[in-house]
């Protein structure tokens, strides 16, 4: 066989090799998204994730990028199924982050780190590794399962802490966040506007006609709760009201004209959103958040106004039938009312709750549910019972000392956040982004006493995130208003333009009129 026939042999056996592998890839691909993983899927997919770790070593921040999108639209319905569980996409984003870190450790600076925050999560999360421990069920150590719950109620703090505080180093990231924030969040309210004029899509309906529809379509099925892209309506207003509360406070301190503009549209958006959602919370968490601000801005300017404004929406709420035509007004006002039957059954809740854990004051232990406590164990009715809120669900679990710990290292947390915005920080702008994201806190905690939201996505990674970026801020305050002077001048440079324009504008037409 001669050089040229030989080598036209070796191109079609490659050619058809390649197809052949294409083919595999192909089917790997179809077998990723119709049945889950699979050892021979994940084998074929190996080129993809050599790709994508290429990418990732050259430009960590695209990985961020992506865990921020994928952290917000997870739970949204028509969201594609892989089969891979939600936290999964999360935490393997996060721990991606963190390698990459530890690769880069020359670059990182240990004051990023080593702060209050980092302290009181680490009490937390240690406590939480101590709860394996715990065996109140006399059930023995039950791994998987305390696993399972310790990464939701501990870990992922501790991962949004660490990858927020090493990856939002400067104010071009900081800024690039801030807008997809927005961005999402503006998706988010869209979408509610289009559940409300054009209905559901073919998986929503699933879900409202389903296990959502008891919550969901109430009032004798006059009233729907929308839920947008989130799990359900009670953390999809909790989290518009704690996203408004922060983005009106972004607006409020920017000096930046088009900055100001896109955070008070998603502020507005975002509050109006609440409505939809039929989640009384939503107006108790939005209220308090601006009532903070109100301390940590440090004005009578703003707290007079503020004052008035809330004493009235108070009073229209709680003493008068204004706006009652309104379905969603109608919910709302029903917060006010002490002799709710929904209030009142979470009261009776926890006075059973109360009762039974007077016997276990370390909790019935960490990830203890109805799929790992039979029906024959003592505490078989605490581990099915309807917590109602995240702190409930946390008493159930630890105990009155785990509760007692959640609270005063969350306490510690926010307090020194707050702080930094009181007497470190001197650029106003950085101040209000600052104070934004301790109220947008302060919101999501008070959405967490009366719904399971605190731990849900996307508040988690969006609200510790936000408030570990606040520990960060004076480490590039500089930094910050360089980068605010600069686009200042600009604005300025690009007001004087129009005025000049306008000006030559009017002498031509003087003298054309002359």
């Amino acid at each position: 066989m001669n050089s040229s026939a030989y080598n036209s042999s070796l191109t079609n056996v490659g050619g058809g090799r390649a197809i052949l592998l294409f083919l595999l890839f192909a089917l790997a691909l179809y077998m990723f998204f119709h049945a889950g993983f699979s050892m021979f899927a994940i084998v074929c997919l190996i080129p993809v994730i050599v790709i994508i770790t290429i990418i990732t070593l050259k430009k960590p921040l695209f990985i961020f990028w992506t865990l921020t999108c994928i952290n917000y639209l997870v739970q949204w319905k028509n969201f594609p199924s892989t089969g891979i569980p939600m936290s999964m996409y999360n935490e393997g984003m996060e721990l991606l982050l963190l390698a990459l870190a530890i690769i880069n450790i020359k670059e990182i600076k240990s004051e990023r780190i080593l702060n209050l925050m980092f302290l009181a999560l680490t009490v937390w999360c240690t406590f939480c590794t101590l709860e394996l421990l715990n065996d109140s069920c006399n059930l023995g150590i039950q791994f998987g399962a305390w696993y399972t719950g310790a990464r939701a109620m501990a870990f992922q703090l501790m991962y949004a802490f660490l990858v927020f505080s090493l990856y939002i180093s400067n104010p071009n990231v900081l800024v690039k966040y801030l807008m997809l924030w927005a961005a999402l969040s503006l998706f988010a309210a869209f979408w509610v506007w289009k559940q409300q004029q054009f209905g559901f899509t073919d998986e929503e309906s699933i879900f409202i006609n389903g296990r959502g529809r008891s919550t969901h379509i109430i009032n004798a099925g006059t009233t729907i709760r929308y839920f947008s892209v989130m799990s359900d309506a009670a953390n999809f207003g909790v989290n518009m009201a704690a996203t408004a509360v922060a983005f009106i406070i972004f607006a409020i301190t920017s000096k930046i004209k088009k900055y100001r503009i896109v955070f008070l549209i998603t502020g507005l958006a975002c509050l109006w959103a609440t409505f939809p959602s039929g989640t009384r919370t939503a107006t108790f968490c939005f209220f308090a958040g601006i009532a903070t601000y109100v301390v940590l801005s440090k004005s009578f300017k703003i707290a007079i106004p503020v004052a008035i404004v809330f004493a009235l929406a108070y009073f229209i709420l709680a003493f008068t039938t204004i706006g009652n035509s309104n379905a969603s007004v109608r919910r709302m006002r029903s917060g006010f009312n002490k002799n709710d039957a929904s209030m009142g059954a979470r009261a009776d809740n926890q006075k059973v709750m109360k009762k039974h854990l007077a016997e276990a004051p370390w909790g019935i232990g960490i990830g203890m549910g109805m799929d790992n406590v039979p029906a024959n164990n003592k505490w078989r009715r605490m581990a099915t019972i309807p917590p109602d809120s995240e702190y409930m669900f946390i008493w159930i679990r630890t105990g009155r000392i785990g509760m007692t710990l959640f609270i005063i290292t969350t306490a510690l947390m926010f307090c020194g956040a707050c702080w930094i915005v009181l007497f470190k920080l001197k650029s106003k702008s950085l101040r209000g982004i600052g104070a934004g994201f301790c109220c947008a806190f302060v919101s999501l905690q008070l959405g967490g006493y009366a719904n399971q939201v605190l731990m849900q996505f996307p508040n988690c990674l969006l609200f510790y995130g936000g408030l570990s970026m606040v520990y960060g801020l004076p480490l590039y305050e500089k930094e910050w208003i360089e980068h605010e002077e600069k686009l200042l001048a600009a604005q300025a440079e690009k007001k004087r333009m129009k005025e000049e324009k306008r000006k030559n504008s009017r002498v031509k037409t003087w003298l054309t009129w002359k």
